[in-house]
């Protein structure tokens, strides 16, 4: 577990630094490395059955899917688990992760390559919201599900379909060419740092009323 969490760090802190050249690059108006060798092939995609695919993906994580989700999923959670807490923490986790989506997007005002709106795709780009805030809804679902299953096997196949999931919501943006791929790419490791931040909070509280209950 230690050395997990040791690769976890690293890896983040990498991310981290080479997010932070992308956005001082982004702010000067130049266009990351990244994103000048993924743009050609943006362009083979219109017209074929890819794109359509990922163009339906994407409506999982728009506001207007994602709101009524959130509201449900909380209810769920407090019924699930008998307990407040689960379902206020998923609520608020993901309404505090889209106002910090805002605001970077508000710090860094990136222009989106295209404009879309019956695909939720107006405003700034950067970091994708469509990346960081459904890693936090979905991974907070397969996390509080994980903890009511008993089978490895099952929890093994919770965890891999909704990292399928949010892997695909994040990538559909980029293929349908609203975002660049190094908004995606920082939507990801943001909403993932929100994530474990999320389900650290929870499990804190969890310890603090075990403590006061003894």
């Amino acid at each position: 577990m230690k050395k997990r969490h040791i690769v976890q760090t690293t890896f983040l802190s990498v991310m981290l630094a080479i997010i932070g050249v992308w956005i001082v690059r982004i702010v000067r108006g130049e266009l990351p490395f990244v994103d000048q060798w993924t743009r050609a092939l943006v362009d083979t995609f219109p017209d074929t059955f890819i794109y359509t695919f990922f163009r339906g993906i994407t409506n999982l994580g728009s506001e207007p899917f994602m709101y009524p989700l959130t509201v449900i999923i909380a209810a769920l959670l407090i019924i699930l688990y008998r307990d407040w807490l689960p379902g206020v923490l998923f609520g608020l986790g993901i309404y505090a992760t889209h106002l910090l989506n805002k605001l970077m997007k508000y710090l860094v005002a990136r222009e989106r390559p295209t404009i879309m709106v019956e695909a939720n795709a107006i405003g700034e780009s950067f970091p994708s919201g469509h990346a960081m805030i459904p890693i936090v809804c979905y991974g907070l679902i397969a996390y509080f599900l994980a903890k009511k299953i008993k089978s490895s096997t099952v929890v093994l196949f919770v965890q891999i379909f909704f990292a399928l999931l949010v892997f695909s919501i994040g990538i559909s943006r980029y293929v349908i060419n609203v975002h660049y791929l190094t908004d995606i790419v920082a939507g990801f490791v943001f909403g993932y740092l929100c994530l474990l931040g999320l389900i650290y909070l929870y499990e804190l509280i969890q310890r603090i009323r075990t403590r006061s209950q003894d």
